[in-house]
């Protein structure tokens, strides 16, 4: 064992890029390249190409609705321009779509419904974690839920692979 140890490590450290060196050995160590200007607080690399982002003139007596708070929730803190925050992260949808079928599988509905929710939120209109929850919300006996979402997996790929799936349940649902 301690000889594969051994041939591994003489392996790696063959694998290992040497810089080039000349007759003299290897160069000297230079320094990082750094900017000859004297650095002062607030100095910037571009501050000759500054650009005004102040609003134009008239900007509130034009558009008196479009405040950066319009609730005025945050009175007194620094205006902001988002409004809104959505995740957006399709991996980890994707991952709770993954679980939420191995719970499905399990019959582990409630389960099942929670990871397909949170795939949508990570992930909104997708059309398969909208499909599984009709079928969740369907094996839960909440007809109006699965129809719902059958009909949002309709919206978004009519014409796919489980379309004839959705549209079997929306006719079975509405009995």
């Amino acid at each position: 064992m301690l000889m594969v140890v051994l041939g591994f490590s003489a392996w790696g450290l063959t694998q290992v890029e040497t810089l080039p060196s000349t007759k003299e050995g290897p160069g000297p160590t230079q320094p990082p390249p750094r900017s000859d200007r004297d650095k002062e607080a607030g100095d910037s690399s571009s501050r000759d190409t500054r650009i005004d982002i102040s609003p134009p003139k008239d900007d509130a007596k034009n558009h008196p609705t479009s405040s950066a708070d319009p609730d005025g929730e945050n009175e007194g803190d620094a205006a902001s321009d988002v409004q809104e925050f959505h995740p957006w992260d399709p991996h980890r949808a994707a991952k709770d779509l993954e679980v939420g079928d191995y719970y499905f599988k399990r019959r582990n509905y409630k389960g099942a419904l929670e990871r397909y929710k949170d795939a949508l939120i990570y992930k909104e209109n997708d059309a398969m974690a909208n499909f599984r929850l009709g079928q969740t919300y369907e094996k839960m006996k909440q007809p109006e839920e699965a129809v719902a979402h059958y009909e949002a997996y309709l919206k978004i790929l009519p014409h796919g692979t489980l379309s004839e799936e959705a549209q079997k349940g929306i006719a079975r649902l509405k009995k």
